[in-house]
């Protein structure tokens, strides 16, 4: 079968194959839509505590192995058998990236093919996993990005600082959710980032984390003493905004675009947005969808200046958070993969809102929003299990991690309620959430 072929439906169901390396909510919201539209979902994911056990739409949930992530994918593809892999984090890309190296070596054309029909191109596959690379060549195609430079050393970095002027924003690859960014200030803080974000993990910091986490994956970085590309660019004054798109072979097939209204921390994930039409994103994405030929859902993180020009500052080469929601002609992203594995008519589905404010649960509620009221709450409706998983989500830290964690408790619920940026916009009146 070419890259280029529908899967031929041996089985009464397109069987998708979700992939996970954290415990993030979004990807579970993804399984439920996916499931309503008709598809097979197996999850593929840490044991236990994930979302995707809380949820009766996956057919069956395979466990990740951290000391060997790329065979435990392996053996996960060839036990659910998928017509289509959906990752759901960086991670979980990199290692489908790193299976199809191993594969094409061993001519499994099967294996192959699925990654292909699933990815996209796959000669562009470093260029989609590096932020560097992303913003050089949306340079090339004209889209606007703020300046940046591959960053190999603390001295690299100072001289971009002393060169375009602090404050600077300094991102490591293979990192999402915000922790792998950092936000400095003056050459003190960059020296700070340069330390925290550069350095191979050591032996304590590895052992820490397996300890603590669970966290098999940094054995194997700390074993491997790989250290990741830094970026650094210029810090554009603005508000935050982002787009999810699902293509296929290079075209853009469904998008939808928002304008962050609050978000979890200063780097962190967003808490409300607001729907907008935006050319500038949409076409960024088609753009770039088109140059490296990709297939699948991939996100596109900007921000949009006091003169309203909106800049390119990270690619999110997998499914985000606005990927399981319908909202109607054009952006029913589900229903786009469906026209194309399901071998049925692209037909979108109703949107779920009227509202173009959406509140995601549950970090929305947790934080205490001042859009709350205004906006449509993203509730996985159905789901009593998944609801309470995500209200009381399972740390995934071991009893040793916990008792440390039952130690502070203070700081951790500062962190995870702290709510710091508000979009200065007048509050719309509640809209229709039916």
């Amino acid at each position: 079968m070419s890259n280029n072929s529908i899967p031929e439906q041996g089985h009464d169901k397109p069987r998708v194959l979700l992939t996970n390396t954290d415990r993030w909510p979004g990807p579970a919201r993804l399984a439920m839509t996916l499931a309503k539209e008709g598809f097979e979902v197996t999850a593929f994911c840490p044991v236990p505590g994930h979302p995707f056990s809380k949820t009766r739409c996956v057919r069956e949930v395979i466990a990740y192995d951290g000391f060997q992530p790329v065979a435990s994918l392996q053996g996960a593809i060839e036990r659910c058998h998928p017509d289509f892999v959906i990752p759901c984090d960086d991670l979980a890309v990199r290692q489908l990236h790193e299976l199809f190296v191993r594969a094409a070596q061993k001519s499994e054309t099967k294996l192959t093919d699925l990654i292909r029909r699933s990815l996209g191109s796959t000669e562009n596959f470093s260029t989609v996993s590096g932020r560097f690379e992303i913003l050089a060549l949306a340079r090339e195609e004209g889209i606007p990005v703020p300046e940046s430079s591959c960053i190999r050393t603390r001295e690299d970095l100072r001289s971009f600082g002393a060169k375009f002027g602090f404050p600077i924003v300094v991102k490591a690859d293979g990192t999402w959710g915000g922790r792998g960014v950092r936000i400095a200030q003056n050459i003190a803080e960059a020296d700070q980032a340069w330390l925290e974000l550069s350095e191979v993990p050591s032996s304590l910091k590895a052992a820490k984390r397996l300890l603590l986490d669970r966290d098999r994956f940094w054995i194997r970085s700390w074993y491997k003493r790989s250290r990741p590309q830094i970026t650094a660019q210029s810090y554009v004054v603005g508000r935050p905004a982002n787009c999810a798109v699902f293509c296929w072979e290079g075209q853009v097939l469904a998008g939808i675009a928002v304008e962050v209204v609050s978000t979890q921390a200063l780097t962190g994930p967003a808490i409300v947005v607001r729907v907008v039409d935006s050319k500038p994103m949409l076409d960024a994405a088609r753009r770039i969808a088109q140059r490296l030929k990709i297939s699948g859902f991939f996100g596109l993180d900007f921000m949009i200046d006091e003169r309203d020009k909106t800049y390119l500052i990270e690619m999110n080469p997998r499914c985000t958070p606005l990927c399981h929601l319908q909202l109607g002609r054009g952006r029913d992203l589900v229903g786009a993969l469906r026209s194309k594995i399901g071998l049925q008519a692209f037909e979108n589905a109703p949107a779920i809102t009227g509202n173009d404010m959406i509140a995601y649960f549950p970090r929305a509620e947790q934080t205490g929003s001042k859009f709350l009221a205004t906006s449509y709450h993203d509730v996985p409706e159905g789901e009593p299990e998944l609801v309470q998983a995500l209200l009381h989500p399972w740390s995934g830290r071991s009893w040793l991690g916990q008792l440390v964690d039952a130690a502070r408790p203070s700081l951790r619920k500062t962190a995870a309620q702290s709510c710091v940026f508000e979009a200065a916009i007048a509050e719309p009146a509640p809209a229709d959430e039916s």
